[in-house]
């Protein structure tokens, strides 16, 4: 039988497999370069990289992009949802061209990311792939796939997703919704569109995640966990004399922040109240935020507009001290491993997946919300010397989050999931 499986893979090497991926970016924000980086492993073994998305990022992509609607079509979607609270179920005219083209590239597997964003209509999509029953690998890198509404229940304590989403606690939260709760009726018909795809395995990037879809009505498909992957070339310990000139850093110690969008979620108040307690020789440097969220900063935080420069990231975790993540709703964040990757310890919440990432030798995990914890963490670890933790957290990032790697595991996946029974029974 393990020859037999070796002939499969070689046999759809040879002739080549084409995978098609749909997310909401491509090439930038996190999912964005989770998708750029598997079409470059994909390719990387000879085979055909396609990606649909809404947004490419400012350095392009090396797969084939189609973009999915227009503007206007996203703001039409964005209206839907805050109106009717039915996002997933508006941008019908781009996902019909999309199916076409598709149809049109004929791909061997399809991968799924984020699929809420305004810019996908679900129904037309998933009624296509129900059709074809193309092999499917649906990442997710949130809770929206099984709820009624958010894409996060954590703030509320919410438990309705097991059973029935009705009369909803977050409907103001993402996606959000001005006036109507439709949580119930998105509900039951994610369960009806979602069901039905028979060969359809969940990827999610955390156990924390996979766990709650055993709990949900996706429970009988296959899940995979797949820590997410980070490109260990680019964050690594770096020189970092020049960041903390530019940002006037010297003679101070660092607690470093880094999120796409500072809302929140990600903890921002945490580190407005942690300011007030912290010593004068530490400076709080948080990376993301727009311009009116850095004018309205205390002295003692230095803030910075997101960036896609890499290298000036690196040089930012590599001078920090360590790295907090106050996050209060979180699947896999890249940002502990990022950390890690430039010798840089973390401490986080114990909040979804983020703790899994982190053990005693490279940070520290604090109950979610306890500001008390979270200021005597970076305390000892202020005291005892990022020195303690650097080796250990660069070691951690090598042996477990290299994303050639991680994307590896995903190639593997695509390729085991065409190789079909049949398949294997003709090369017997």
């Amino acid at each position: 039988m393990w020859t037999v499986t070796i002939q499969v893979i070689n046999l759809k090497k040879d002739f080549g497999m084409k995978l098609l991926q749909i997310n909401t970016t491509l090439n930038t924000t996190s999912t964005g370069r989770i998708t750029e980086e598997i079409g470059k492993t994909v390719m990387s073994d000879g085979h055909d990289s396609y990606v649909a998305c809404k947004r490419v990022g400012p350095n392009g992509s090396s797969s084939e992009e189609l973009l999915i609607g227009n503007s206007m079509e996203v703001y039409a979607h964005g209206l839907k949802t805050r109106i009717l609270d039915r996002h997933g179920f508006g941008s019908v005219r781009g996902t019909r061209r999309l199916v076409e083209e598709i149809k049109s590239i004929n791909p061997d597997v399809i991968g799924l990311h984020n699929l809420h964003g305004y810019y996908l209509n679900i129904e037309i999509l998933i009624e296509y792939l129900k059709e074809v029953q193309k092999p499917v690998v649906w990442t997710f890198h949130d809770c929206w796939p099984f709820t009624g509404h958010c894409a996060y229940f954590d703030f509320a304590n919410c438990e309705k997703w097991k059973t029935e989403c009705d009369n909803c606690p977050l409907t103001h939260a993402y996606p959000a919704s001005w006036y109507i709760d439709n949580s119930k009726n998105n509900f039951y018909k994610k369960k009806s569109l979602f069901q039905g795809l028979e060969n359809l395995t969940i990827v999610t990037p955390s156990k924390w995640l996979k766990n709650l879809v055993k709990q949900s009505f996706l429970k009988d498909y296959p899940v995979e966990v797949i820590n997410n992957g980070i490109d260990l070339e680019r964050f690594k310990p770096a020189e970092f004399s020049g960041v903390k000139k530019k940002y006037s850093l010297n003679g101070y110690k660092i607690v470093l922040g880094v999120a796409s969008v500072w809302d929140r979620r990600k903890g921002l108040d945490h580190f407005i109240q942690l300011s007030k307690q912290l010593n004068d020789d530490i400076r709080i440097v948080l990376v993301g935020l727009s311009k009116n969220q850095i004018q309205s900063l205390p002295k003692n935080i230095i803030g910075i507009e997101r960036t896609e420069n890499v290298e000036e990231l690196a040089a930012l975790y590599s001078c920090a001290d360590l790295f907090v993540n106050p996050t209060l709703v979180d699947n896999f964040p890249t940002t502990n491993l990022e950390a890690f990757a430039c010798g840089t310890p973390v401490v986080t919440f114990r909040t979804g997946g983020s703790p899994e990432a982190v053990n005693d030798e490279t940070g520290i995990v604090v109950e979610k919300g306890s500001l008390e914890q979270l200021a005597e963490s970076i305390r000892t670890i202020v005291d005892k010397g990022k020195e303690s933790y650097s080796e250990n957290c660069r070691k951690r990032a090598e042996r477990l989050y290299n994303k050639d790697d991680r994307y590896i595991d995903y190639l593997n996946l695509y390729i085991e999931k065409l190789t079909s029974p049949d398949l294997i029974k003709s090369t017997n």
